[in-house]
């Protein structure tokens, strides 16, 4: 299957609702579009966009629940010229506004559900001039559009000259400073990673595809996006049904799911929890998995369960979407060594560089290195990231530059030609498959008034991921109370971020040198949580 003659993401929805106008594109919930469907109700989302404003650039801002609005947007936003940016549904308001402020979002699509929510955006001076998706609000400074009106808009696509270079969305990950960080992802980045997937993973039009992964986390593009270039069907999973694994397992075999994507923590929960030798996985032929290390003891035993099934294991940061993968054709061997990350994807090329970045030695560990077409433009609004974040290697002398993006993770090529993941250079982690700032959590702890100290630091949680904790100390004459401090930190972090436990502490461990021995607090965290 070839897809060359696709330039921009929105161009898969017009060519599915052209070959098979009646085929379900997106399904939640017993509800569904069809790709027609899909097509006119993004393209009369387009119009009002440009009606109200909406130019070539611009950034549009979705916040509400996963849904088959949240799609609607996903296109329309992109069809009107705009870069589409999700918003964490569950997030605190402070950092939502700092992502609308920081991006320049204006128009915001969202739902009635949420707009207590949005009236402390507005209340918070965040920018907001135009609400979408909802009825005309009395009490909130700006314009509104509803759904109902959107959909008396005409049926064709706006007359928007969109190239591959131009932004597609952005999304806001945790940042070392304490603040989200936006990286930007163009058309072209994000279609060379999903026309290479759908040419991987064999996707076709009767393919069913999962959508586990929330808008705001790069899992969603794959589902969406190479599940539209095959013109196949991407069922979305109610946040609440994610919880919990027996339901789950229950939608894959009622919703006959072919292709799953997820991170590992949640094929973990089916298999333990998730009661799979009583349901129908037969349609299941592939199960995809991404965001952190599988722990070999569970996917050799759920290798084992799905005998029939096709096993990957794809990597990459957000900035790159994916650009490694792994094939698992045979059980793994009865060893907690974990499983490789595989070889580079097409269209991309690896370099591993030692710490003066010179080119590592076959065997030796190194930073890997990306170029290539998935890698994102950049940050957005951050010339001091984007200078940290890309390695600039001279070709030909100085005439022209090759650009690689710092992936921060340490791998080694084995001698098959696979690579080893080793672990982040920094201290950045993945927990429950989200990417976490170790740092962004102690600067949220720090704020607290009466916190002297902090210390964040990930314990393994036995089923495949980390769980977060933290130490603190308190000022002077200050009483801390953990519960207190548990109410500080959610109230400026994601839930995934705020940690599971916080020790209040009289003083730290030290190193030698008098720094904080973070080391020796995670060795005795994982002692206490034997």
């Amino acid at each position: 299957m070839s897809y060359n003659a696709i330039y921009q993401l929105t161009q898969a929805i017009t060519l599915g609702a052209t070959r098979h106008p009646e085929k379900e594109a997106v399904r939640r919930s017993g509800k569904a579009l069809t790709y027609a469907e899909l097509e006119m109700k993004s393209n009369q989302l387009a119009h009002v966009l440009r009606e109200q404003g909406i130019r070539k650039g611009d950034r549009v801002g979705f916040y509400l629940n996963k849904s088959l609005e949240t799609i609607i947007g996903v296109y329309g936003i992109m069809k009107a010229g705009a870069a589409y940016v999700p918003l964490d549904p569950f997030a605190p308001v402070p950092r939502l506004v700092f992502v609308i402020r920081h991006c320049g979002i204006r128009h915001l699509i969202t739902s009635e559900m949420k707009l207590e929510s949005v009236a402390e955006m507005i209340a918070q001076d965040a920018g907001l001039e135009c609400l979408i998706g909802v009825p005309p609000q009395a009490d909130l400074p700006v314009h509104t559009v509803a759904w109902d009106d959107v959909f008396t808009m005409p049926h064709t696509l706006p007359d928007v000259n969109v190239i591959e270079q131009d932004l597609a969305y952005i999304l806001y990950t945790s940042g070392s400073t304490g603040d989200p960080k936006g990286i930007m992802h163009t058309h072209r980045s994000a279609l060379s990673f999903a026309e290479w997937a759908a040419e991987t993973y064999g996707l076709q039009e009767n393919d069913i595809l999962s959508n586990h992964a929330p808008m705001h986390f790069d899992l969603s593009t794959f589902d969406f996006f190479a599940g539209a270039l095959a013109g196949a069907t991407t069922v979305i999973i109610p946040e609440a049904l994610t919880k919990f694994p027996a339901n789950l397992t229950r939608l894959i075999e009622s919703e006959r799911i072919s292709v799953w994507y997820s991170v590992p923590y949640a094929l973990i929960q089916m298999l333990t929890h998730g009661n799979m030798d009583k349901h129908d996985l037969s349609s299941l032929r592939w199960l995809l998995f991404a965001g952190e290390v599988f722990p070999t003891k569970h996917l050799r035993a759920l290798m084992n369960k799905l005998s029939s099934v096709r096993f990957s294991n794809l990597y990459g940061p957000t900035e790159t979407n994916v650009c490694t993968f792994y094939h698992v054709t045979a059980v793994p061997e009865d060893t907690d060594e974990p499983i490789p990350i595989g070889v580079v994807c097409a269209n991309d090329e690896g370099l591993i560089v030692t710490a003066d970045n010179q080119p590592a030695a076959p065997g030796e560990v190194g930073e890997l290195l990306i170029r290539g077409g998935t890698v994102m433009r950049g940050y957005w609004g951050r010339p001091d990231l984007n200078e940290k974040g890309f390695y600039r290697r001279p070709v030909f002398g100085d005439a022209y530059e090759d650009v690689y993006y710092r992936t921060g993770d340490l791998v080694q090529a084995l001698p098959d030609g696979n690579l080893k993941y080793l672990g982040r250079k920094d201290r950045q982690i993945k927990t429950r498959g989200y990417r976490v700032e170790l740092d962004e959590i102690e600067v949220a702890l720090l704020s607290h008034e009466g916190v002297e100290e902090a210390a964040v630091y990930p314990v393994p949680d036995g089923e495949g991921s980390n769980l977060i904790e933290a130490a603190v100390t308190a000022k002077e004459g200050v009483t801390l109370e953990v519960n207190d401090l548990l109410q500080h930190v959610s109230a400026k972090l994601p839930s995934y971020a705020v940690p599971e436990k916080i020790s209040i502490l009289a003083s730290f461990p030290r190193t030698s040198t008098g720094k904080i021995s973070r080391r020796e607090l995670q060795a005795l965290a994982a002692i206490h949580n034997q």
